[in-house]
């Protein structure tokens, strides 16, 4: 029996068990998928500790996207065959080594993708076309600020913000951090720990701010984005990896005429159908031209499930770390 990461209460990644599951029967318009690779995710982190939006009933599968290959088809499937490479995205179920699930939750695989790269594009990505381009309208010749640049949705803030023309200020932790960012596009990187980033963001711009701030860390480096913002700027609430909640200063929004934006892609694409869809679309050709792509630090077998997260809670994981079932 094919084999999954079953949370049956909410706790630590530790408490998770791998336990062999029956494959579950296909409803018309469903398919069955040989899983490659899973990717890990900081909402699945989030979820087995009962901290998400979405909270699924008891015992669940985390995992909202990963990668394989169709084995089984149900009637009702479309020009889905068996034997295609697809990316699979769900709110659970991801952390397996096979899922069933209506084809209109399956995308091709971009060629050249190995499944890996596959199971660990559209969360970040989506998160980061949703944010900089329909959401805050992004333009080439703006300056953008990515907090959390080497996380993998900050990775994917930072290669996109380059690709529609920006300027690309990006802050992390490490030495080994800032490298990647640059790598990936960044033109200027910052050691928010050693510096202060609003005075750096400061001089940079001549003293008018980056436009756009893109921030998936929350806390203290959400108040002070306040600081860094341009007039009319756009700041991006991506997330809140830092691990607070902050409350902001009204009178800074008011004194800066910014807005203060909320990015929820996932609650997007179920709300609002045709918007993911033209994200999708613009997503897979960029990855079909090379524009963008996951970058993977470090791939775990399945088994190797609880390491993986703890790499993504500790804020250790540089870009994406991936679970392989067959490794």
């Amino acid at each position: 029996m094919p084999r999954a990461v079953l949370c049956r209460a909410l706790g630590p990644p530790e408490r998770l068990r791998l336990e062999e599951l029956p494959p579950a029967p296909l409803a018309p318009g469903e398919a069955r998928i040989r899983l490659e690779a899973c990717g890990i995710n900081f909402p699945d982190t989030l979820t087995i500790l009962g901290k998400y939006q979405h909270r699924p009933e008891l015992p669940f599968i985390p995992g909202v996207e990963s990668a394989g290959v169709i084995t089984e088809l149900a009637a009702e499937s479309g020009a889905w065959r068996v034997g295609d490479r697809v990316i699979t995205r769900q709110r659970i179920g991801g952390y397996a080594e096979e899922i069933a699930l209506p084809v209109q939750q399956l995308v091709p695989l971009p060629s050249g993708f190995s499944f890996a790269e596959g199971a660990s594009f559209f969360v970040a990505a989506h998160t980061a076309y949703h944010a900089l381009v329909q959401r805050a309208a992004l333009a080439a010749g703006e300056t953008l600020l990515v907090h959390g640049a080497a996380g993998g949705v900050g990775l994917a803030a930072v290669e996109l913000g380059k690709h529609l023309g920006a300027r690309v200020i990006a802050t992390a932790s490490s030495e080994e951090k800032r490298a990647v960012a640059r790598e990936r596009g960044a033109d200027e990187v910052i050691d928010y720990t050693a510096e202060d980033f609003v005075e750096r963001v400061r001089r940079s711009t001549d003293g008018a701010g980056a436009d756009v701030i893109f921030d998936p860390v929350g806390g203290e480096v959400l108040v002070q984005s306040l600081r860094a913002v341009a007039w009319n700027g756009r700041i991006l609430v991506v997330g809140f990896a830092g691990g607070t909640i902050p409350a902001l200063a009204a009178n800074r929004i008011l004194l800066k005429s910014c807005s203060v934006i909320g990015v929820r892609a996932g609650e997007m694409a179920r709300r609002e159908p045709a918007l993911s869809e033209a994200a999708t679309t613009a997503l897979l050709a960029l990855a079909e031209q090379g524009l963008l792509r996951p970058h993977i630090s470090a791939t775990l077998p399945l088994a190797r499930f609880a390491e993986g997260m703890r790499r993504l809670m500790d804020r250790q994981a540089i870009g994406r770390v991936v679970l392989l079932p067959d490794a």
